[in-house]
């Protein structure tokens, strides 16, 4: 092959990963190819290569948790000068705190939230909703029937989580907070 061809299996898997937009586990990503292991490792090898090679825009991350398109490290500097906040969308420590507390206690009402933080939560959960790392999963089956906070798939993308399975364990200390909190909860 041409150096600048690629085969078919590692332009069926640049397709997919275009049209996907986020990672793609690569057990997935083999089911979604036909193509065996060996064969698909071969495929994101090649296709890496190719992008490095050809100095394109984005480069190919492949990590144990999946296999993803992402903009060359060269290019940061000028993409943040013209994207702004798309690029650079740092959360603040209070929002941080939020979207911990529904990541791990998930799902959970806005009341739940206030009461672990002891403080209003509104435009925090808005912020977290607006940026799609935050959706309303449900109601919870109680007068009024307030929302379910729960995290969305942007949320494991964007913190590099293949699932919610897979966040840090919390501390004895951490856990018994929670627990304190919610069992607050439930006595209002």
């Amino acid at each position: 092959m041409s150096e600048n061809i690629l085969t078919n299996d590692a332009r069926l898997v640049e397709a997919i990963l275009f049209l996907e937009n986020e990672r793609v586990g690569l057990d997935r990503l083999s089911k979604m190819t036909d193509l065996e292991m060996p064969r698909l490792e071969l495929a994101l090898e090649e296709l890496a290569s190719h992008c490095r090679d050809t100095l394109r825009g984005v480069e190919l991350v492949t990590d144990q948790h999946g296999a993803y398109f992402s903009p060359c490290a060269d290019l940061h500097e000028h993409l943040r000068t013209a994207y702004g906040r798309k690029v650079d969308r740092r959360l603040s420590k209070a929002a941080l705190e939020t979207l911990s507390i529904v990541a791990y206690a998930q799902p959970i009402t806005r009341r739940e939230i206030e009461n672990i933080r002891g403080v209003a939560s509104d435009s925090i959960l808005r912020l977290l909703r607006d940026r799609d790392y935050v959706k309303i999963v449900g109601h919870k089956d109680v007068p009024g029937r307030p929302g379910l906070f729960g995290t969305t798939r942007k949320f494991l993308y964007e913190f590099k989580l293949p699932s919610i399975s897979a966040l840090p364990q919390l501390s004895d200390i951490d856990k018994a907070r929670f627990m304190r909190d919610e069992e607050l909860t439930d006595e209002d």
